[in-house]
């Protein structure tokens, strides 16, 4: 059993998918710094002094941070754009498969068609 698991883990497609992951969780926290730090503050700026991520709404006891989940849009939007591009650019880069050329006529088949074209003359 545990050798089995050992090639499992050890598999191409394993290691690529865990990089992928490692690499997307870094990606993700670039992503949720630039938009925290830098994007939604100009924002805000432009929207007189907003700050976003004390924007809330009391309900009793409860305080709803809808200027979070704002911030929580805008990382989802910039995230998938990204990744929209990345996906094109390899769909881009992926040759096309061309079908192969149907093989020709083999030597009998030519001989039978010179014959029938003899015939046809005469």
């Amino acid at each position: 059993m545990l050798k089995e698991f050992r090639e499992f883990a050890l598999k191409g497609s394993v290691i690529d998918f865990a990089v992928g992951l490692v690499i997307g969780a870094a990606f993700g926290a670039i992503v949720t710094s630039l938009v925290n730090d830098i994007i939604m503050p100009i924002i805000g700026v432009l929207l007189g002094g907003v700050d976003f991520a004390t924007l809330s709404i009391q309900v009793g006891e409860a305080s709803i941070m809808y200027g979070k989940f704002i911030q929580a849009i805008v990382n989802f939007l910039i995230i998938a754009w990204v990744l929209f591009l990345v996906i094109k650019a390899a769909n881009r880069m992926r040759k096309p498969v061309a079908p192969p050329e149907p093989p020709g006529p083999s030597a009998e088949e030519t001989l039978l068609t010179e014959i029938r074209d003899l015939l046809k003359t005469r």
